[in-house]
């Protein structure tokens, strides 16, 4: 008996698609950098100090606890993830890839600052900033996906309601939902 062959697809999921999940990362990397560049151009102008690249490539010299600048800087850090977790809701809108890609930018930013700093950060304060971006990002950005998915679909059928509850019974009958 000849060996039954299970049919090619043709085309992988959407979802899952290289250069999709690509162009998904490039999106929310430029967007976790353009607003923190514009956050602390415009925090660092305003309070009198001089904006350099490294205070956006560089971050880890300047994120420090016992200057007001290096406080404020890591507030901006945590706006810009903020930021990035809106565009997250956009972008990806499904919440079973928000642990990937929060983990997958913040990777690539420590590799971005590691290799403009010319080694692996060492300052536990820039660290713990990390940390805590990458765990507030997953878990307002999975909330926020989930909310989307979540949100009920409305329906508009012609001659009917937008319920689609077919002809205004008054909510009686059907499966009992009731919005």
């Amino acid at each position: 008996m000849a060996k039954r062959r299970t049919p090619i697809r043709t085309r992988a999921p959407n979802s899952l698609a290289p250069l999709r999940i690509l162009k998904q990362i490039a999106i929310l990397q430029t967007v976790f950098y353009l607003s923190a560049t514009l956050l602390i151009v415009f925090t660092v102008l305003v309070a009198g100090y001089t904006f350099s690249a490294g205070m956006v490539l560089g971050s880890s010299t300047t994120v420090r606890g016992d200057t007001a600048l290096g406080l404020t800087m890591g507030l901006l850090w945590l706006l810009s993830g903020l930021v990035v977790v809106l565009t997250m809701t956009l972008v990806l809108a499904r919440s079973k890839l928000v642990l990937d890609f929060a983990l997958t930018l913040h990777f690539l930013h420590i590799l971005t600052t590691s290799i403009y700093q010319g080694g692996v950060p060492r300052e536990i304060g820039w660290w713990g900033l990390q940390g805590l971006s990458a765990v507030g990002m997953v878990v307002l950005g999975g909330w926020a996906c989930r909310w989307r998915e979540l949100r009920p679909i409305s329906i508009a059928v012609p001659g009917g309601t937008k319920d689609g509850g077919g002809g205004g019974t008054g909510g009686s009958g059907g499966s009992g939902m009731r919005s």
